[in-house]
């Protein structure tokens, strides 16, 4: 989506860079991704959103464009992050290519998961790219959409490098009894190195970003209904 942007960017007229809050893995959906730009065309920050729009394909969604805080950057501003990732347990038609299918018992994927939240070195959860140092998983959790469709909802303060993707792995490893509890816990508590699970990049979603109230870019509305999103699956629901 990268180069989809600045190219676009480009043909609207603009020269300058956008600064993305964070990267996603090739094959990770964003529902919202947050870009920052510095405008020296003489163009309102208004402005911005249609004459881009008009350059984008109907894959890519253009909510709003308006002027930043002093100070503002999409990446170093950001509070925090929540990620979505969806799990097919059976045929869910529409999903095929933006899902998981596993066959694992959703009580079990949720236990899992709950014992990922809180502040901890989560090394063996995500690529060694990444920088080693203590990260936040506020809250980690299963929701049943219907028709055999789930979804995991991560929210946290910063993600490393495949670190979702890991931890969702991994929860559906002890679900599985692929990962022994023992070893699980050993990996969260101790950091010891862990056999894991990479859940597929498809069914995972940059769902929303955060930023603190002062520097806060969008309204409650832009957050819960934002305009321009394609309207089919990885952003619809059944």
């Amino acid at each position: 989506m990268q180069d989809t942007v600045r190219d676009a960017l480009r043909a609207a007229g603009f020269e300058r860079n956008p600064v993305p809050a964070g990267r996603t893995d090739l094959g990770v959906h964003a529902r919202m991704q947050v870009l920052s730009l510095r405008v020296v065309e003489g163009v309102s920050a208004e402005e911005v959103a249609p004459r881009l729009a008009a350059h984008l394909p109907p894959t890519v969604g253009l909510v709003s464009s308006r002027p930043a805080k002093p100070k503002f950057h999409a990446a170093w501003t950001a509070s925090g992050k929540e990620y979505r990732y969806r799990l097919a347990l059976g045929e869910v038609p529409g999903w095929t290519q933006v899902s998981w299918r596993v066959d694992a018992r959703p009580e079990l994927v949720g236990e899992a998961l709950a014992r990922q939240v809180g502040t901890r070195n989560f090394i063996s959860f995500h690529d060694s790219s990444s920088a080693q140092k203590p990260r936040t998983v506020r809250s980690a959790t299963l929701h049943e959409l219907g028709g055999g469709l789930f979804e995991v909802r991560v929210r946290g303060d910063g993600f490393a490098r495949y670190m979702v993707r890991y931890l969702v792995g991994s929860a559906i490893g002890v679900a599985r009894g692929e990962i022994s509890g023992e070893a699980y816990t050993a990996a969260l508590e101790q950091a010891v190195p862990l056999y894991r699970i990479k859940a597929p990049a498809a069914g995972l979603v940059l769902w929303e970003v955060f930023y603190p109230d002062a520097m806060d870019p969008f309204s409650a509305e832009d957050r819960r209904s934002p305009r321009g999103l394609p309207g089919a699956p990885p952003f619809t629901l059944p």
